[in-house]
């Protein structure tokens, strides 16, 4: 019985879950947006928004314990630096999940995880 168990287990064992949601949250803030399957989604976007949090409260203790999550320098410093002003003014709901129809190959649940100040304008020209 999984009595008190949160979270979707997603077919994997523990330990490749977690590091499937480290990988996943660093790509989402890597490219601020990532499409992956619904379920997938809906568990990294809980985690994604405790980082984000913790990057508004932007402490040295907040800092290592991103670090202890991502790994990546670099990202870290995005997210402390870039992302966290986006979010300055927001009181959660910083990442968005659009729903985009159905896997070819499986018929799984597809969709997009971005956060919420995305913006598609690169590459994008005006037509008038």
């Amino acid at each position: 019985m999984r009595h008190g168990k949160s979270g979707k287990r997603l077919g994997r064992t523990s330990s490749h879950k977690k590091a499937m949601v480290r990988n996943m949250v660093t790509s989402l803030f890597e490219h601020e947006r990532i499409v992956t399957t619904t379920p997938k989604a809906k568990e990294v976007r809980k985690v994604a928004d405790k980082m984000i949090t913790l990057a508004k409260r932007g402490d040295l203790h907040a800092k290592r314990q991103a670090m202890s999550f991502i790994r990546s320098r670099d990202i870290v410093a995005k997210l402390f630096n870039e992302i966290q002003e986006q979010f300055t003014d927001r009181n959660g709901g910083y990442t968005r999940i659009i729903q985009t129809g159905q896997r070819r190959g499986d018929a799984a649940p597809m969709a997009i995880l971005e956060l919420v100040s995305y913006s598609e304008t690169e590459g994008k020209e005006n037509d008038n």
